[in-house]
């Protein structure tokens, strides 16, 4: 049963981060102090996100959040969307090569929307042989699991997964904002707009299920969060991926319904999905914002037909 599979996933992962603690501890024993880490964060509100799921992990297992890139484990989380993203990393690579000099206890993981491509590998492979950790925007859940891997061998970890139908739920995120807390209700994207590599980095679309959405926002709500952003790359076609399909208007009507004093936006919506239905919902809500961020795109038809956008 797939859900069995996840949920096993799940407490897997925290048997990775058990050990894990372990092994932080005897570090942190052995060098009289706590050991560090840092997530810096390239792209998107998806990829802050994924870091503070990435942070979350790090805690669990003991590590010490600083402020600075000078830590003992450093992640870089990549972006590829934006033309210098690329440009950035590496720069930033030059400069921890250094660190790590001074450091010889310093991890490097590199994660995110640029680790999907094929060239960056063989680049980091061949020209940045001291990175440790790689690995895509598919498997983040496996920090744990990777972090163990690189532990035990000494060598580059390198793990890539193409796409996957995976969701692994209830694992640890460290939020950055205690009134505000973006909540991810699905992944990938189906559009293929012709100047867009978000498909192909981010994978096909699939959806959480609502039950899992309600339950996070819940538990937001109770902790006093006000402010709740709903991310996907196109949150209007949600539902479609589900065993038992639903609309996205259908689970706002459900988000709304939570008691609580709080308000709900979402980002990204694609203009081709935005039915009459969810401008009701939106009007006829107590908690959903009467505003809507809508990426247009272009007002040319010509263009439009281009860019693949419907």
């Amino acid at each position: 049963n797939r859900m069995e599979q996840l949920k096993n996933e799940s407490s897997r992962q925290y048997e990775y981060m058990e050990e894990m603690k372990k092994w932080v501890q005897k570090k942190s024993e052995e060098l009289g102090r706590k050991l560090t880490c840092h997530v810096t964060t390239f792209g998107c509100q998806m990829n802050e996100k994924d870091s503070e799921k990435l942070l979350g992990i790090l805690e669990t297992i003991g590590y010490e959040e600083v402020e600075t890139e000078e830590a003992d484990f450093l992640i870089f989380n990549t972006c590829t969307v934006r033309e210098n993203a690329n440009t950035k990393l590496y720069g930033h690579l030059g400069q921890v090569k250094k660190m790590k000099e001074r450091n010889p206890q310093m991890m490097i993981g590199l994660c995110g929307c640029m680790m999907q491509e094929e060239h960056v590998i063989e680049k980091i492979r061949s020209s940045y042989k001291f990175v440790d950790i790689i690995f895509g925007t598919h498997n983040i859940f496996k920090l744990a699991e990777l972090l163990k891997a690189r532990v035990d061998s000494k060598g580059m970890i390198v793990d890539i997964w193409k796409d996957t139908d995976q969701i692994v739920e209830d694992l640890p995120s460290d939020r950055k904002f205690s009134f505000k807390c973006g909540v991810n209700i699905m992944y990938g994207c189906n559009n293929f707009c012709s100047y867009c590599i978000v498909p192909y980095v981010r994978g096909r679309e699939r959806s959480r299920k609502p039950e899992a959405i309600v339950r996070e926002i819940e538990r937001l709500v109770a902790d006093g969060v006000t402010e709740v952003m709903l991310l996907g790359q196109n949150v209007n076609s949600y539902g479609k991926t589900l065993e038992n399909p639903i609309t996205f208007s259908e689970l706002l009507r459900r988000l709304d319904r939570i008691e609580g004093d709080y308000r709900i936006r979402f980002m990204s919506p694609h203009p081709k999905d935005a039915t009459p239905e969810l401008f009701e919902t939106m009007a006829n809500s107590k908690h959903i914002a009467h505003s809507l961020h809508l990426p247009l795109q272009a007002g040319n038809n010509r263009v439009l037909k281009a860019m693949n956008r419907n």
